[in-house]
């Protein structure tokens, strides 16, 4: 029975014949290479870049053949973020993390690019002898010489992209064309517009009034004519919404139809290769044409003069004549939907200068040679003439944020569409060599989101493991210390603090191996000439040797006799009994200028039995921090006292110091919070210096988070010893200090693209999700700008403000104590609250 039916199969009209070495051959003969892109992440790109970008582009299309097709095709699909809740290992701000964020959507981006040889014949064909217009397709036999120079101009080309190091070409392979039994090749996967592996393939509904595939109604804008191109086209623009007078945030002139249309759609761009010359030829002759004929017609007189501006154009600069199309293919399987859509679109284009144009008539010839390998099958009479150089400026130049390959790192938010992104600023920059160490200085004003960044930075490093030391001064990670604290049962997130009452006591002369090596002795008269020496005074040659000499003599002397109780207390006995004594029976006198014994031993009696703080260095309840992995300090209470806060801030460094040097292999992370201010004395230079060099050789790294520019821009140990020895910096809102901003630039080494994401933190939040932004730069080469969004848990865990904590804990002493169920209460009520 003959067929009747208006349908045919996908089979008899699929213009594509196999896929042989990684090239598409179509029935043509027609060869097509297949590359995925990688682009570089949004607000990420300076101008001077995205120029570099550019002109990579126009250089890589120049070395293609005359009759070549580039087809760049970005895919541009909503999704929503699935929690990775079958993790064993998740903890309670873990899972309450992931939960919080199920079924984000976002739009995920994923960019190929086809490269197409064809011949003369084929380029100047019209959408009526499409493939889709043939009723039989012969296959015709490949020109394998033309194969062979085509694949080498394909090759160069792959070099000149990959060479500029912000874009990554990556060739596709046979089963990622074709796909395999169990996954999706890309023809498949464009067939039923579908990123994901597709079981089947749907009917496909071709009409001049409407086109659908399976349930999926398309749309299609279309600039295929100059008349709706703007006047002048750059490779980026100015976004204005995270831009200010000091600072410019740049995208690409192609983005509103990029990631900021928030749908799903395709954005094809084409540019078509002709013969140069004979296309100036036929200009020529067309020009004479019009000029005979304008005094029949005054547009004849115009287009005559538009011909030779292109013609003067393309002789003046050596610019290459070729034709250009870009689309964008949106759908939806919602009418309503789909016009709204439609009116997204045509508003992106007009943001662009570009008159919309919305196109029903050729969707389904523009719809089947955006098939991979099929490009040749463009529709000549929609595209326009112009040059290699305004082409590329429609091109897409940016994707979203990529995650961390590593298993290690954080969990932060892509700031555009608040998908979280899985950040490694520890591991992975060192094995890349953007980074020569782990350390970090953290700058953020009061009020800025700075230590509930640092709890959330904090709590992550320890749940993987870490051995995390804080030294706090004002209770911010109290409720985390606190809640791991009930969750290890105390056995760990142990959280001390001074009072009168119950004050703070060490024993630096106490280890638990009786072991004293250099770095040890090294901290404990570090220690010593900081109880001695004020501010002000310099430590000679001759009072650093002799004092390190009067300790070595003590450890030897403790270490034969086992009944010396270590302690500072015998030190100092030894030191008034003994040493002075073997000082005064010398051959060569030590003169009071040189050393002055009486003045150290006047200077330190307040530290011995009997003194007001005798109790600091002679604990008898050693504190055994080695094995303890979070461990926090706050010492609020003495920051302003000039005699006790440098002491105790250097013992605690000390015991970072043991943990350093005895734990092998695992992660060690010292917090200072405002604390390195006590450091950043002349006597403490040295200690800081060793410090701040020597942690990374142990698997460690040093944080410093302060608040206080002048303290940062007036103390050079800052500037000499922290800065410089920490790779990855990070600061929040800096808007309070943009009038002065130029000077904590030069002070932080930070580039103009860096200083213009750092002033554009918190510019354009979106008012339905409560987060705070936060710039991550790493090594001077890698920086962005991430959200700091968590969870109502973890919001209630981190906060500082007086009022949510008092709350969290009256409703966990009226549950016995049980901070997490405490937590899960507030949180929930919090939820109910905002629905």
């Amino acid at each position: 029975m003959r067929n009747t039916l208006r349908a045919t199969t996908l089979e008899s009209k699929l213009p594509l014949l196999a896929v042989e070495h990684g090239c598409i051959i179509s029935k043509d003969a027609d060869i097509t290479v297949a590359f995925e892109v990688s682009l570089p992440e949004l607000f990420t790109v300076t101008s001077a870049e995205y120029e570099s970008m550019h002109a990579a582009w126009c250089k890589a299309i120049k070395v293609l053949p005359h009759f070549s097709v580039v087809h760049k095709q970005d895919w541009f699909m909503s999704e929503t973020y699935k929690p990775e809740l079958q993790k064993e290992d998740l903890s309670f701000l873990d899972r309450s993390f992931e939960r919080h964020f199920n079924e984000r959507p976002y739009l995920a981006h994923k960019c190929y690019l086809f490269l197409t040889k064809t011949t003369k014949e084929r380029m100047r064909q019209q959408s009526n002898f499409s493939t889709l217009c043939r009723g039989r397709l012969t296959p015709k036999e490949l020109n394998h010489e033309m194969v062979v120079k085509f694949m080498e101009s394909v090759e160069q080309f792959e070099r000149i992209i990959n060479d500029t190091g912000y874009i990554k070409l990556r060739r596709l392979s046979d089963d990622e064309i074709v796909g395999t039994e169990s996954t999706s090749g890309i023809i498949e996967k464009y067939m039923s517009l579908s990123m994901g592996d597709v079981n089947c393939l749907e009917d496909i509904d071709l009409s001049a009034k409407e086109m659908r595939i399976g349930d999926k109604m398309l749309c299609l804008h279309t600039l295929s004519d100059t008349n709706d191109l703007p006047g002048k086209v750059s490779t980026d623009n100015r976004y204005e919404r995270l831009s200010t007078d000091r600072s410019d945030c740049r995208l690409s002139f192609a983005s509103p139809v990029g990631l900021l249309l928030p749908c799903n759609h395709i954005y094809n761009q084409y540019i078509l290769i002709d013969d140069h010359d004979e296309n100036l030829a036929r200009f020529e002759k067309t020009a004479r044409n019009m000029n005979s004929l304008s005094k029949y017609s005054r547009s004849n007189a115009i287009n005559k003069e538009w011909i030779d501006r292109y013609l003067n154009e393309a002789h003046s600069y050596s610019l290459i004549s070729v034709r250009c199309h870009c689309n964008i293919m949106a759908w939806s399987d919602d009418a309503e939907e789909l016009r709204r859509i439609k009116n997204e679109v045509g508003g992106q284009l007009a943001t662009m200068g570009c008159m919309p144009r919305h196109n029903t008539i050729d969707c389904p010839t523009l719809f089947w040679s955006a098939m991979p390998g099929n490009e040749a099958d463009f529709p000549a009479e929609e595209s326009f003439y112009t040059f290699i150089e305004p082409a590329v400026c429609f091109f897409t130049a940016e994707t979203n944020y990529r995650s961390s390959l590593s298993p290690f790192g954080i969990k932060m938010v892509d700031r555009l569409t608040g998908k979280p992104v899985h950040l490694d600023i520890s591991d992975e920059p060192m094995k890349r060599g953007i980074t020569t160490n782990r350390n970090k200085f953290i700058l953020g004003p009061s009020g800025s989101g700075k230590s509930f960044f640092t709890n959330h930075f904090t709590r992550q490093y320890y749940e993987q493991g870490s051995h995390i030391l804080l030294i706090d001064t004002g209770n911010s990670y109290e409720g985390l210390c606190n809640l791991i604290h009930n969750r290890t049962h105390g056995k760990d997130g142990i959280y001390y603090t001074y009072t009168e009452d119950n004050p703070i006591s060490f024993n630096p002369f106490f280890t638990d191996d009786g072991v004293f090596n250099v770095e040890k002795k090294d901290s404990i008269k570090t220690l010593l000439l900081t109880l001695w020496k004020s501010e002000d005074d310099r430590v000679t040659k001759t009072e650093s040797g002799e004092l390190g000499s009067a300790l070595s003599m003590f450890l030897d002397k403790m270490a034969k006799d086992k009944e010396i109780v270590p302690c500072f207390n015998s030190f100092y006995e030894f030191m008034r009994d003994e040493y002075k004594v073997e000082m005064a029976n010398r051959p060569i006198p030590i003169y009071r200028q040189d050393f002055d014994i009486d003045n150290f031993l006047t200077t330190l009696r307040q530290y011995y039995h009997g003194g007001r703080f005798d109790f600091l260095l002679n604990s008898k309840e050693n504190i055994d921090l080695l094995n303890k992995r979070f461990v926090v300090f706050e010492i609020d209470a003495i920051r302003d006292n000039k005699d006790l806060f440098p002491v105790v801030t250097i013992i605690i460094m000390e015991a970072f110091i043991n943990k350093m040097r005895r734990l092998k292999g695992i992660r060690k992370v010292l917090i200072c919070e405002e604390a390195w201010k006590a450091l950043s004395t002349a006597n403490m230079a040295e200690y800081m210096r060793y410090m701040f060099k020597t942690v990374r050789k142990y698997f460690g790294e040093a944080v410093v988070v302060t608040q206080e520019v002048d303290d940062i821009i007036s103390s050079p140990i800052v500037k000499e010893t922290i800065i410089n020895n920490s790779d990855c910096k990070i600061l929040l809102d800096q808007r309070k200090y943009m009038n002065r901003f130029d000077q904590i630039q030069e002070l932080l080494g930070l580039t103009d693209k860096e200083k213009a994401q750092i002033l554009s933190i918190n510019m354009a939040n979106n008012p339905n999700r409560l987060y705070k932004e936060v710039w991550i730069g790493l090594g001077g080469t890698q920086s962005a700008v991430y959200a700091t969004e968590v969870s109502g848990e973890e919001y209630y865990c981190y906060t500082t403000e007086e009022t949510e904590k008092v709350e969290v804990q009256r409703l966990a002493a009226k549950l016995g104590g049980n901070l997490e169920m405490a937590i899960r209460m507030m949180a929930q009520a919090r939820r109910e609250g905002a629905t």
